[in-house]
């Protein structure tokens, strides 16, 4: 069984364990990095942000995360009818915090500015702003410096998954992570001369807003994507791989605005060809996806005691989900993600 919090409640308590793990349709938890039980190297804390359009099939991917170690800042232009991406990404050593990255996931602005990009994320009114520079990145067609400014508008009553969860083998270690999709998308970027626009009729934004604390050596699975199905704004977020998920999973369909809970979602794919088609089925019957990969946003670093190997592939979803009252929602080739993701930290 899974449990759903109701109401607002401080996240961790006096030992720096969660006060009640589970899941709820909203931030109900309020975080405090100051509770934290451990060494400020530990914190793990990100903002990131994909945008697509569905009639374009473009998008841009904004990062902005304090590791403890190192804040990793990246910007990356997605063309996924070409199966092109180019990403420009800079490294700041032992941020420790000082990233500035809000404690409410629905207040607060950051920005950061290095040689390679500038990001700055504001959320003012249920309007998330990114505006974002990055001189060195090209599109297919080899013209070069992106700038923009991209609005996502997030109504109040917008309802998104909220999970917190800790790890069996060390309850002070947690995850507290909120992810938002469906939020209608305008403005755009330009890279050179051509201009590349969202349009709120059509294009969403995705938040996956993540604090914690973390064991050393993790593997995950992600998935979500955002559209139109059935008259209305429809998309999923489909995961799971670390931490201990019984209280809760971060399976969810979204359907006008509200929040339909999933059970487990397993992944189906070759881990030795990201480019072969994918498949996804539930526990609970729910939801079965075929995935066509387009492209690979793949990376891997190896620092010795640090490693990250990631592959985030675009691409579309066809299938169907089933709502809480039973609605079936069949889906054509909904642009979306799905990723696998080690990081040894």
């Amino acid at each position: 069984m899974q449990t759903e919090i109701r109401e607002p409640r401080e996240l961790l308590d006096a030992a720096g364990r969660i006060t009640k793990e589970g899941w709820a349709r909203h931030p109900y938890w309020r975080y405090d990095r100051g509770a934290i039980k451990a060494s400020a190297l530990r914190v793990k804390e990100w903002d990131y942000y994909a945008v697509l359009s569905h009639g374009g099939r473009y998008g841009l991917t904004v990062t902005v995360s304090d590791l403890g170690y190192a804040g990793l800042y990246a910007v990356c232009f997605l063309d996924v009818d070409r199966g092109y991406y180019h990403q420009v990404d800079t490294l700041r050593l032992l941020p420790l915090g000082r990233t500035g990255l809000a404690q409410s996931p629905d207040d607060g602005c950051v920005s950061v500015a290095t040689k390679k990009l500038a990001i700055t994320i504001e959320c003012i009114e249920g309007v998330r702003t990114l505006s974002v520079s990055a001189p060195g990145i090209t599109d297919a067609d080899g013209a070069q410096g992106l700038e923009g400014t991209i609005h996502l508008s997030q109504p109040p009553d917008l309802e998104s998954i909220n999970i917190a969860t800790s790890w069996a083998e060390k309850r002070t270690a947690f995850y507290y992570n909120r992810k938002i999709n469906c939020m209608p998308a305008s403005g755009g970027f330009r890279i050179g001369s051509q201009h590349y626009d969202f349009r709120p009729e059509t294009d969403f934004g995705t938040l996956d807003w993540g604090r914690g604390r973390w064991t050393y050596r993790n593997r995950w699975y992600w998935g979500s994507a955002s559209g139109y199905a059935a008259g209305a704004p429809f998309g999923f977020n489909i995961g799971y791989g670390f931490t201990d998920r019984t209280p809760a999973s971060e399976n969810a369909l979204f359907f006008a605005g509200q929040v339909h809970k999933l059970d487990e979602v397993t992944f189906h794919f070759d881990p030795s060809d990201y480019l072969r088609p994918w498949r996804f089925s539930s526990s609970d019957g729910r939801i079965r996806m075929d995935f066509a990969p387009i492209l690979d946003r793949s990376s891997s670093t190896n620092l010795g005691l640090i490693r990250s190997l990631q592959h985030q592939v675009f691409g579309e979803f066809s299938g169907a989900a089933v709502l809480d009252d039973g609605t079936r929602i069949d889906v054509d080739r909904l642009t979306g993600f799905a990723e696998d993701v080690y990081n040894r930290w």
